[in-house]
């Protein structure tokens, strides 16, 4: 099923109407809630392996059984959730990836009592600005940089799972701070 094209986008946003939509309304939207930076960071996580639009597809059904991803709830999973969550077919039973996501829970709560918000926590890794890049195609833009992989080795640290630089860059670009729109795209920032 192919998205009605009516602007250019980045090529990868072309295959299906549900990227069309995603790449439209928030890759690279710079966000600051932290709520969903820490849903972001997690439902990138669960991609690992797997292909964004499985996660897409799943989304809603992520943030139903991980309660909205309020990790002062997630926090409190027990064994029996964990089990409810791995027989639940609307997400991802992949039991590293679920108890990943508790994990990070606790690390989250961690780095908010520490630096007063996720947002200021994560931002500070590009200084507070979105890292602007003029990409000419899809295939000029990095897997991996630097910075993701100074990123993923300080979660890591700090017990997040599923955080390594591959992760961490496709984060930093879907929540804005890394800006990879490709020069063709209408929602490119211009330089």
């Amino acid at each position: 099923m192919q998205p009605n094209i009516s602007r250019p986008r980045c090529g990868w946003a072309q295959t299906h109407p549900l990227h069309a939509e995603y790449h439209d309304a928030e890759w690279g939207v710079p966000q600051h809630e932290d709520r969903m930076l820490f849903e972001m960071l997690n439902l990138e996580g669960a991609q690992a392996g797997l292909s964004w639009l499985t996660v897409l597809k799943k989304r809603q059904s992520y943030r139903e059984a991980f309660d909205n991803f309020e990790a002062a709830k997630i926090v409190r999973y027990d064994q029996r959730k964990v089990a409810e969550l791995l027989a639940n077919e609307g997400i991802i039973r992949n039991r590293l990836k679920v108890n990943a996501v508790i994990a990070n829970a606790h690390a989250y709560l961690e780095v908010v009592e520490q630096h007063k918000s996720f947002d200021a926590y994560l931002w500070q890794f590009t200084g507070g600005e979105p890292l602007v890049n003029q990409w000419k195609s899809m295939a000029d833009v990095p897997a991996k940089t630097a910075l993701s992989d100074t990123m993923s080795k300080t979660l890591a640290k700090r017990g997040f799972k599923f955080v390594g630089s591959t992760i961490c860059y496709a984060f930093m670009q879907a929540v804005g701070m890394v800006d990879d729109h490709t020069a063709d795209c209408w929602r490119r920032t211009k330089a």
